[in-house]
């Protein structure tokens, strides 16, 4: 079956939901009078910082098959996390005729302005993830420093990290998705630990 469309989506493995992509994608193939039923769907549960999930290599091969004329994401994150590899594989699709299409940042990438555009874009998410990384980091060096810090690699049997953990970590200024990730539970148990502590 010839494929013209092509939508990919891509959610990490920490609970992300791909219905709010999905949404926001069929929004715009709407606008532009397209059927969901015309659209091929690629979809990834795995990291961004690497080109190898199934979903995108299926979608791959059809765009290098020539089945594929426009691929729809829902951000240019979704593609990938690494300038690098989103660059090249833009270059490749824009080589091949391929648009490329970011629904929520309303860019159509096309030829080399819409490379140019792509790059630039990629290097303020890579810039963001950094900051993620360096605000993670100076989190758990002060948790550390505190007493209060639970390695993720909880031994069996050890119970969980307890509320009062969790608010000494919020009064760092530490956001609750970096508190979760850093006391080895899920970020519902850190609001429960912030209700526990305001009960």
């Amino acid at each position: 079956m010839s494929v013209t469309i092509a939508a990919y989506i891509r959610v990490s493995s920490t609970g992300q939901n791909a219905a709010g992509q999905r949404a926001e994608i069929e929004r715009w193939l709407d606008g532009q009078a397209i059927a969901v039923g015309d659209v091929v769907w690629f979809e990834d549960k795995k990291t961004g910082k690497t080109l190898d999930r199934p979903g995108f290599d299926a979608m791959q091969k059809a765009v290098f098959m020539g089945e594929v004329k426009t691929v729809v994401v829902w951000r240019l994150d979704r593609l990938s996390r690494s300038q690098v590899d989103g660059i090249n594989t833009l270059a490749d699709w824009c080589e091949k005729g391929i648009r490329f299409v970011s629904v929520t940042q309303q860019f159509d990438f096309n030829g080399t302005l819409g490379r140019t555009i792509a790059g630039l874009l990629w290097g303020i998410a890579e810039m963001g993830l950094e900051a993620i990384k360096d605000r993670q980091a100076a989190g758990i060096a002060a948790a550390k420093k505190r007493g209060v810090y639970q390695n993720n690699s909880r031994p069996k049997g050890s119970t969980k990290a307890k509320p009062e953990r969790a608010i000494a970590l919020r009064e760092q200024g530490i956001r609750p998705g970096e508190i979760a990730k850093m006391l080895g539970v899920s970020r519902g148990t850190v609001y429960r630990y912030f209700e526990t502590a305001q009960s």
